[in-house]
C-alpha cells in the first residue's frame, strides 16, 4: 500500500503543531508555559509532551537571537505575531539546539503554514541553515527586560542574567534534619552549602536517587529555603504559611518544630504538598482559600508570605517569564501583594514575626513594596538576620532585608533571585 503524504501524516507533526498551540498560548495570551502545556499537547504521549515543552522553552529562551537570524533572511520584515515567524522559529531552534536534521525540523514546518507562505518559510529556513549559524552564547534577553533592569540594578546585572540564563540552573534539595546534612550531601555526592541543602552534581531523575522514598529531603532552591530559615525553631508554636503550595517551605516549618497551618488557593498545588507531607511524614494543617476572604481562628506567632509574584527571579527555569511579564503586570502584582501584607499583618501576636518573600528581580515587588508597609504600619520593623543563619555567600543588606540576584552564587551554580524581608511586631 502507498503511504499516505497527507500533512497530518508527517512523522512528528502532531508534536509541532501542539508546540506552536504552546507558544501562540504563551507570546499572545500571556499563559504560563507550564499552565498552557497540559492544553497544549493534550492526547499525546509523554516523550512527546516533554519535546512540546522543549522546543517551546528553547525557543523562548533564544526568542531575540531566532528573531535576528530571521530578520536577517528576510527583505521585508515579518511581523511579530506572523505564524510564518512561529514557525520559523520553532524548526531553527530544532536544528540549532535540539539536534534536528534540517530535512526533518523543515518537514514539520512546512505543513504548519498551509495555506500560508510556504515558499517563503522554506526559503528563509534554507538561507539561514546553509551559513551554518550558531546562536551566540549568553543568549539575548529580551530588549525590554534590559531595559527595566538596567536603571534598577545596573547595567552588571543583565549581562550576569544573560549568562546565568546560558546555564543550565543546579539542583538543590533541603534535607529533613539538619544533622544529617552531611550524611546526604556524601550519599547524594554532592555539595551542601548551608545545615539542610544540598546541590546535586548532575540532573538525572531524583526520585531515584537514594533518600527520595523515604522522605528524608525534597527539591528546593537555595534561595528559596531562605524565607523558612528566617524564622527559626518552632518549639511548638503557630505559623501560617500563606501561598504555601507545593510545600516547601511548609515542610521546613514542620521540620523544625512549628505548628504549621498551610494555605493556599490552588487545589491542585494543594494535592502536591499533602503528597510531599505524607512522603516525607511530616504534618501540617492544609487549608484550601483565597487569603483576601479566609482568616484564621486566633493570631499567631509567626507568618511566612511567599506572595503571589511576576517570578522573574525563575526566568533561568521558566523563560516565558521574560516574554509576557512587563510593567502593567508587575504593577498589578504588587497591588496584590500590597493587600495580602496588610491582611497578613492583622493576623500576627505582638512580638510575632513576619517573613515576606517574592522570587522577583522587581524592586516594585521587593524592597519598595516593603519600604512602603514600614512607612504605613509603624508597629513593625525590618529585623536583619545573622549571617550564621543563612547560606555563604547570600549576605544582609544594609537596610536589612535579603536580595538574591543573578550574581549571587555565580561560581557555585547561582541561585534563583528572591527578595525576602522579615519584619518583627512591636510587643503591646
Amino acid at each position: 500500500m502507498a503511504r499516505s503524504t497527507r500533512p497530518d501524516d508527517v512523522p512528528g507533526l502532531a508534536t509541532r503543531r501542539a508546540a506552536l498551540r504552546l507558544l501562540d498560548a504563551v507570546l499572545r495570551r500571556g499563559e504560563p508555559l507550564e499552565t498552557a502545556l497540559h492544553g497544549a499537547a493534550q492526547g499525546l504521549s509523554q516523550p512527546d509532551r516533554a519535546m512540546v515543552h522543549a522546543i517551546a522553552a528553547e525557543t523562548l529562551r533564544h526568542l531575540p537571537d531566532l528573531d535576528a537570524l530571521i530578520d536577517g533572511a528576510t527583505r521585508q520584515r515579518l511581523p511579530d505575531d506572523a505564524k510564518a515567524r512561529m514557525v520559523l522559529r520553532i524548526a531553527l531552534i530544532q536544528v540549532l539546539v535540539l539536534g534536528t536534521a534540517p530535512h526533518a525540523a523543515i518537514a514539520t514546518a512546512l505543513p504548519l503554514v498551509d495555506g500560508g507562505p510556504r515558499k517563503l518559510v522554506h526559503g528563509v529556513f534554507s538561507t539561514i541553515t546553509r551559513a551554518a549559524p550558531t546562536l551566540p552564547v549568553p543568549p539575548a534577553l529580551p530588549p525590554e527586560v534590559v531595559a527595566r533592569w538596567s536603571p534598577m540594578w545596573g547595567d552588571a546585572m543583565p549581562a550576569a542574567a544573560a549568562q546565568a540564563y546560558a546555564d543550565r540552573p543546579p539542583v538543590d534539595v533541603s534535607v529533613r534534619d539538619l544533622d544529617q546534612s552531611s550524611l546526604w550531601a556524601e550519599r547524594l555526592e554532592g555539595e551542601s552549602l548551608a545545615p539542610g541543602h544540598v546541590r546535586l552534581p548532575g540532573h538525572g531523575a531524583v526520585t531515584d536517587l537514594p533518600g527520595f522514598d523515604e522522605g528524608a529531603w525534597w527539591v528546593q532552591d537555595l534561595a528559596a529555603s531562605c524565607p523558612a530559615r528566617l524564622l527559626g525553631a518552632g518549639e511548638g508554636r503557630v505559623a501560617l504559611d500563606l501561598c504555601a503550595a507545593p510545600g516547601g517551605k511548609t515542610m521546613q516549618l514542620a521540620a523544625a518544630g512549628w505548628q504549621v497551618t498551610a494555605v493556599d488557593q490552588s487545589k491542585k498545588r494543594l494535592e502536591r504538598l499533602s503528597a510531599n507531607l505524607a512522603r516525607t511524614g511530616l504534618s501540617a494543617s492544609i487549608v484550601q482559600a483565597d487569603l483576601r476572604q479566609w482568616q484564621p481562628d486566633a493570631p499567631v506567632d509567626a507568618i511566612l508570605l511567599d506572595a503571589p509574584c511576576s517570578a522573574t527571579g525563575i526566568y533561568r527555569r521558566h523563560p516565558d517569564v521574560l516574554h509576557r511579564i512587563g510593567a502593567r503586570q508587575i504593577a498589578e502584582l504588587a497591588e496584590l501583594q500590597t493587600e495580602l501584607l496588610n491582611r497578613a499583618a492583622q493576623w500576627l501576636k505582638p512580638g510575632g514575626t513576619l517573613v515576606y518573600a517574592t522570587c522577583s528581580l522587581e524592586k516594585a515587588e521587593g524592597e519598595e513594596q516593603i519600604g512602603s508597609f514600614l512607612r504605613a504600619h509603624p508597629d513593625f520593623r525590618l529585623t536583619a538576620p545573622a549571617q550564621a543563619d543563612l547560606p555563604e555567600g547570600i549576605e544582609p543588606s544594609v537596610e536589612g532585608w535579603l536580595r538574591t540576584l543573578p550574581a549571587t552564587l555565580a561560581d557555585k551554580g547561582g541561585t534563583d533571585g528572591f527578595f525576602i524581608a522579615r519584619l518583627a511586631r512591636d510587643a503591646a
